[in-house]
């Protein structure tokens, strides 16, 4: 499924202006824009420093930036600031994630946009939300240990990040959440507001269930690796070839799972047929089904549990994304053209709304690529265009 692109996009009329970096903020400007907002991002002079950024962090820009306009301003300078401040005057949302204070003491911050712009809806990504630690600096892996995420994912003794900037692009949603709440408000008051996301609160979020966890059994949560699974087969199983995840997790399928491997002795013992008992059993049912597993290669395993309703899962690697047959088919992925021309594939935003996969093809802005275009929307006269790039205020 693809966007017609004959048809209205659901937050299309919305403006954004955008000063971001990384990936929280982007990642903001990123979920709106592909709901059809007009996003303007505003990056420095030359061009946002994340475009260049090498290893884990090459990624971030082309998956965090498509779909929006670049003008770069330099904000140190008068010039600069006053387009800044007329974008803001014609914005429905801003969005910045930069450290608390620092577009205040540009004269960006909300309370003198909103006396400029009263309907402006200002969205601030931030470390913490405010409170003791709010002039921390923050990072999603600061959030993840402190927030107690690392504790959770890594073995007892050993906390370990999540694979990818979970806490970064899930803040970002929630700042998301807000501006659509914000906006709806707005239908009623006529007016914008503040509102804020921050990385140690959305990781306290998503943690929340091992407090309750705690709350509910008075026993605190273990580390998932030395957890004590709800379920006696939950784990990932060694293959003749490539390992696979197996779930078993209602009394049903376990009766289905004995039927299809033809565990007869198994589904026989009425000992462990309820869900509890077999957890009580772990230790003496685990060895037998590992050694049925590894006698099959992972295709095979997949060929025999496909459409059963036994949860499974290949263990995929993020390059293995790129071929897979559900998203290619689905709309799951959308052509993305990066700023060196060469053409690829990114996750599209997902969700469906009408049966429609939100999203279409975009290539990647160069830095500064629409400021021309940008401020002429301003109704800034050609020659005024001309005497900003001269001077360096924009570029």
């Amino acid at each position: 499924m693809t966007q017609d692109a004959t048809a209205p996009m659901p937050l299309q009329g919305i403006r954004v202006l955008e000063f971001t970096h990384m990936v929280m903020g982007p990642a903001v400007g990123a979920m709106l824009a592909s709901l059809g907002a007009e996003v303007v991002r505003v990056e420095p002079v030359g061009g946002d420093s994340t475009r260049n950024l090498l290893g884990s962090g090459a990624g971030y820009f082309p998956m965090y930036n498509r779909h929006k306009q670049s003008i770069c301003l330099d904000l140190k300078s008068p010039a600069g600031l006053a387009v800044a401040r007329d974008l803001a005057a014609q914005a429905d949302v801003l969005v910045e994630n930069f450290r608390p204070g620092a577009l205040d003491r540009l004269g960006l911050g909300y309370d003198i946009l909103s006396a400029i712009n009263p309907r402006l809806i200002y969205c601030s990504e931030k470390g913490f939300l405010p409170g003791p630690y709010e002039n921390r600096t923050a990072l999603d892996e600061v959030a993840q240990m402190m927030g107690g995420l690392a504790y959770m994912t890594g073995p007892p003794g050993r906390p370990l990040r999540a694979g990818a900037s979970v806490i970064d692009v899930t803040g970002g949603m929630f700042g998301v959440i807000a501006i659509l709440a914000a906006i709806n408000e707005r239908h009623t008051t006529g007016r914008g507001q503040l509102v804020q996301s921050a990385l140690f609160e959305t990781t306290v979020y998503l943690i929340g269930q091992h407090m309750a966890q705690k709350a509910v059994t008075g026993k605190a949560a273990d580390p998932m690796p030395a957890r004590i699974s709800a379920w006696a087969i939950y784990d990932v199983f060694e293959t003749r070839d490539d390992p696979i995840f197996i779930g078993v997790v209602t009394d049903a399928l376990w009766e289905k799972f004995c039927q299809l491997f033809g565990l007869d002795d198994l589904w026989a013992d009425e000992s462990i047929r309820a869900n509890n008992a077999r957890v009580q059993a772990r230790e003496r049912i685990l060895p037998r089904i590992r050694e049925l597993i590894a006698g099959f290669t992972r295709a095979e395993l997949i060929g025999r549990l496909e459409g059963t309703g036994l949860p499974f899962a290949p263990i995929a690697r993020p390059q293995d994304m790129f071929d897979d047959p559900h998203l290619k088919a689905s709309g799951g992925l959308e052509p993305v053209t990066l700023t060196d021309g060469t053409q690829t594939a990114l996750p599209a935003l997902p969700i469906t709304m009408g049966g429609r996969r939100p999203g279409a093809p975009s290539a990647l802005p160069e830095a500064g690529a629409d400021t021309r275009a940008v401020l002429a929307a301003l109704g800034y006269a050609p020659e005024r265009i001309d005497a900003l790039l001269a001077d360096g205020a924009v570029s």
